[in-house]
């Protein structure tokens, strides 16, 4: 016989199943709006973060080119700045390479200058002056000194500013090459869209690295380097001016100086060459009035041996008679002649000798004068040689050294001179 078998649960009254029924269709119809809402909501989320999201890469993209823009304008800016400066560089360079061969031209003047005041050393006696043609030379070498110290000064100042135009370059290449680097990933992130396959999530991209700078930083640094760069062009150009300047001028004041100077040399040589020849026109009339005095001592000398003979002859006649016997030995007309004629010889023999005495002093005078002429026309030829040699020794200031050949003997201190007939006799005598 069947048994009615119920299971043990809470048994729901009708109302509460029907009420259960009732939310769950209630609820499932406001599931579904907010689910609705959410799809609406979420549709125009997509679209505006899609919009937002095309728009940001846009103007991001946008950002990129004009940012590419600006360094590539400033790089080219670089360019040209760089350009400049290696060409002024090649230009101050030259310019001081000029300055340093014009410094090393300085020395052969100031070496001749040199010589022909260590030539002019060896002038002697009474020629040992100190005329123009000395202050000239003395004034040269001050000239000289004085233009190889403004060239130096000059040589230095183009070194230095080379050194800062090197500095100013080395600036100029270390910020092109940060900014062709920059460029090359600005162009890189500019090449790159979603189907680039080199994109990946990175650690905290939005980090800001160490030794970043502002826009205006690099603004500043960028402007300052191509003005600093501009302001030692700049410079430099002007200190080529004044170097090429200093050139001209320290050339024509040497040159002024060597005019100078030669001029005193030639209106010197005409001056020891006139009293040169005055001093052997003297020479000559000396040795003529030493030949006159020569032959009148001569005939003085035989003068006075004819007057010895006539005041022998006198004595013995006096003598003679002398000897007269007893009183013959009178004092007569002729024995009072005889005396009057002895005194008389006797007084013209003096007299002969003290003129004799005198010509021989003046003779003597006269030697000793021409010895002191030639002495001082071998100083003049000396000098003249000397001149001379310092006149050809600055013929290479004219003459390329290639073409030039010395016309005097540099190394010759004296000359063979032909001696006088009375150094020549003072010799053998000795």
């Amino acid at each position: 016989m069947a048994t009615l078998s119920l299971k043990p649960s809470q048994r729901y009254q009708l109302s509460d199943w029907r009420t259960n029924s009732y939310l769950l269709s209630t609820n499932a119809e406001r599931q579904r709006d907010a689910s609705h809402q959410i799809r609406q909501e979420a549709r125009v989320l997509r679209n505006e973060t899609n919009n937002q999201t095309v728009w940001d890469e846009h103007d991001n993209r946008v950002r990129l080119a004009e940012r590419i823009d600006t360094v590539n304008r400033w790089k080219e800016m670089l360019d040209k700045c760089l350009t400049d400066l290696d060409a002024e560089i090649d230009s101050l360079a030259q310019v001081k390479e000029s300055a340093e061969q014009n410094l090393q031209a300085k020395n052969l003047p100031l070496d001749v200058a040199i010589e022909c005041l260590t030539l002019r050393e060896s002038r002697r006696d009474i020629d040992v002056v100190r005329d123009p043609v000395e202050e000239e030379l003395l004034k040269e070498v001050e000239v000289i000194e004085a233009t190889k110290k403004a060239l130096q000064q000059r040589v230095s100042q183009a070194f230095q500013q080379l050194c800062l135009l090197q500095e100013v370059r080395q600036q100029l290449c270390s910020d092109h090459r940060d900014k062709m680097e920059s460029l090359d990933i600005d162009r890189g992130c500019l090449s790159l869209n979603l189907t680039s396959p080199n994109i990946s999530l990175k650690i905290n991209p939005t980090r800001v690295p160490k030794d970043s700078t502002t826009l205006k930083e690099w603004d500043d640094f960028s402007r300052f380097n191509k003005n600093h760069a501009d302001a030692e062009i700049k410079a430099s150009i002007e200190l080529r001016e004044a170097v090429a300047l200093t050139i001209a001028q320290t050339n024509n004041e040497l040159e002024a100086q060597r005019v100078a100077t030669e001029f005193a040399f030639r209106k010197r040589q005409r001056e020891i060459e006139s009293v040169y020849s005055e001093l052997r026109w003297q020479e000559k009339n000396t040795l003529e009035e030493i030949e006159q005095l020569q032959e009148d001592i001569r005939r003085l000398e035989e003068d006075l041996r004819r007057k010895m003979m006539n005041l022998k002859l006198a004595h013995t006649r006096l003598e003679s008679r002398t000897y007269r016997p007893n009183i013959e030995l009178c004092r007569d007309q002729t024995q009072h002649g005889l005396i009057d004629e002895l005194h008389q010889l006797e007084a013209t023999i003096s007299t002969l000798k003290q003129k004799l005495a005198q010509i021989q002093d003046a003779l003597d005078a006269l030697f000793k004068h021409l010895a002191r002429l030639q002495a001082d026309i071998a100083c003049k030829t000396n000098t003249m040689l000397l001149d001379t040699k310092c006149m050809d020794a600055r013929r290479k200031l004219t003459v390329p050294a290639e073409k030039f050949v010395p016309q005097v003997d540099t190394f010759t201190r004296t000359t063979n001179r032909t001696l006088s007939p009375l150094k020549t006799c003072q010799l053998e005598l000795a």
